[in-house]
């Protein structure tokens, strides 16, 4: 999995159903492939919060007694992957706390780019962290003591922090729903039984029977409470739209609707322009799956070519603790996908996957095809190639071990061992969307970031932190080195 995207997070939550842990537990599990290193339900019955967050799978942290035991008609929940922070429990979400103005609870998808900052002013203040991640950072704003209530003290906070975010917040009497106002990530508004649900994707109204309603727009501000839902503009003025084109291409499920269009239809139609634009002679098309097949598919009907499942996927594979030796260095890739020799054996072999990050999983693909007897084996890759890094939330190495940030297309394929090799064009890829450019960020592939990003300003700060704790151990020690007065 080094060799993919980490997916960022996935968010969920539930206002006015007495089942309100079941329906966010089925939510999670619905939302499992947005992050799968820890899961966590705070819930709330109008006074007490309880709560219970583990590391691992949704279905691992849970069980039917743990759920029993967070009663109340208010949820919230969080499945997570540490694209900011480490991977450890004190960082798993939802975050709790309890201020002044009550208790609160956030689960976070996204990424602070001024989260250093942020965190270096509120520290300078005395502020207490307890874990690394930045969605900390957001309760410590919103239990700053500001004028007016509720609503002016979520604009102040949401105005404070840049970046990606797509926020599920609980009060002791309030479900609250927020989007970053160039919308990087997803969050959509549904129905279940007279409840209110929030999600960070709409396959997850389907599992609890929900109706979609609409999704939360960039810059809003949903409050949900016993009278119903009310809205917000905290960024009234603000045009700039940059959703993130890469929950098409890779991170959203396909069962999914995202801005009214079918992710299932949009990776179709991304395969059928890739055959447009990189024709190939072969006899079989072959996707990875499961993320490739939608693509595959387009590429096959566009083409002619017929689909075949050649790789089969083993849906069974969890974490392992033992490290590969040098007789198996290729198990991690191999006990994911087996391959069918039968269906690829003298055949020119069309292999589509949805991006190639670094290289060596792909190479795998290539490798385990040819040595089953593939004559020839096509490479095609239904996005742009990736050249940038990102900072708002995606897993994205940074330039020196992205191979298309240092190679070219030609010297791509040669490591691979591949034919040929060739990627979706960026036109291609948002003429598959039905969206206008301006509508998406593709900062990956482009370097052009919505919202700047000077990472030598987080380097001046950290550096400045560091020489603020070893000045403080420096004192330390001289005073250890005082004579005392018994």
């Amino acid at each position: 999995m080094l060799n993919y995207p980490k997916h960022y997070c996935g968010v969920f939550g539930v206002f006015g159903h007495p089942a309100a842990a079941d329906l966010t537990y089925y939510g999670l599990y619905a939302l499992q492939h947005r992050g799968e290193e820890s899961a966590g339900i705070v819930t709330c019955d109008g006074k007490q919060f309880r709560s219970h967050r583990g590391m691992g799978l949704v279905q691992d942290v849970f069980t039917g007694k743990i759920l029993h035991q967070l009663v109340g008609h208010m949820a919230v929940g969080h499945t997570r992957y540490s694209t900011a922070g480490s991977s450890q429990l004190q960082n798993a979400q939802p975050l709790s706390i309890s201020c002044r103005r009550g208790q609160i609870a956030i689960a976070h998808n996204g990424n602070l780019t001024n989260a250093v900052s942020l965190r270096d002013e509120l520290e300078d203040r005395g502020q207490i962290f307890q874990g690394t991640v930045d969605s900390e950072i957001i309760l410590h704003l919103m239990a700053q003591p500001t004028l007016g209530g509720t609503e002016n003290n979520l604009i102040q906070t949401v105005r404070r922090i840049e970046g990606a975010y797509s926020l599920v917040i609980m009060t002791e009497q309030e479900l609250i729903g927020i989007r970053d106002p160039h919308g990087f990530r997803p969050l959509s508004i549904g129905t279940v039984d007279g409840a209110w649900v929030l999600s960070s994707e709409t396959n997850a109204f389907d599992q609890i029977h929900a109706k979609l309603e609409r999704d939360v727009q960039p810059g809003e501000i949903v409050i949900i409470d016993k009278n119903g839902l009310r809205s917000l503009q905290a960024f009234p003025e603000h045009r700039r739209r940059a959703f993130c084109i890469f929950e098409y291409v890779y991170f959203a499920r396909p069962d999914s609707l995202i801005a009214d269009r079918s992710v299932y239809k949009v990776r179709f139609e991304m395969g059928r322009r890739l055959a447009q634009e990189h024709p190939v002679d072969g006899d079989i098309v072959v996707p990875v799956p499961d993320s490739g097949i939608c693509a595959a598919m387009g590429y096959s009907r566009e083409s002619g070519i017929p689909f075949e499942m050649a790789f089969i996927r083993n849906h069974y594979v969890g974490r392992s603790f033992l490290q590969p030796s040098q007789l198996i260095r290729d198990f991690d890739v191999r006990v994911k996908l087996n391959l069918i020799p039968e269906l690829v054996r003298n055949k020119r072999v069309v292999i589509v996957d949805d991006s190639i990050v670094r290289g060596t999983t792909c190479k795998a693909r290539v490798k385990t095809l040819k040595e089953a007897g593939a004559k020839e084996v096509h490479v095609r890759v239904s996005c742009p190639p990736h050249m940038h890094p990102c900072v708002y939330g995606i897993d994205f190495p940074d330039r020196s071990k992205l191979m298309a940030a240092n190679h070219t297309v030609e010297e791509i394929g040669k490591y691979l061992h591949a034919d040929s090799l060739a990627y979706l064009s960026q036109k291609g890829m948002v003429a598959a969307t039905g969206l206008p450019r301006e509508s998406f960020c593709m900062a990956c592939y482009t370097g052009d970031y919505p919202v700047p990003y000077d990472p030598s300003i987080d380097k001046h700060i950290i550096e400045r932190r560091r020489a603020r704790v070893e000045s403080l151990g420096e004192a330390l020690a001289k005073e250890e080195l005082q004579p005392r007065l018994l």
